[in-house]
């Protein structure tokens, strides 16, 4: 059973970096072929994928968001970060971490979610 949980604070001030941190227990980060992804969804809206780390390492982020989203890994605690940079109140929301599978259609793949964690960007 693969478990997932968010860490980080629940609030940041506007123009500095949230940087919240995923560990995971009951599998590896690097792991073939699973992709480690950061989720949110902001008050009243859907999801929005930011981005990914893959078990190799390599990154893959959102255009909209990859000017300011850096996502890194720390393998001997099965752990991956996401910071984003410059943060404004349309930041706000609850930020998720997922696990994926590697499938013929990305965004399906989907198995297992932490439980997600409020940030509210507010000064």
């Amino acid at each position: 059973q693969v478990q997932l949980q968010e860490s980080g604070p629940g609030l940041v001030k506007p123009s500095q970096t949230l940087s919240l941190t995923c560990t995971v227990s009951g599998g590896s980060i690097t792991t073939n072929y699973y992709y480690w992804n950061w989720i949110r969804q902001p008050p009243g809206k859907g999801l929005e994928w930011m981005g990914a780390i893959a078990y190799s390492g390599s990154t893959y982020y959102s255009p909209s968001l990859k000017s300011r989203t850096s996502i890194s890994r720390d393998t001997s605690k099965n752990q991956f970060t996401l910071q984003l940079s410059s943060v404004t109140p349309e930041d706000t929301g609850v930020y998720y971490c997922a696990r994926e599978a590697l499938t013929v259609v990305a965004g399906t793949g989907y198995d297992y979610w932490g439980q997600g964690t409020q940030v509210t960007v507010s000064s």
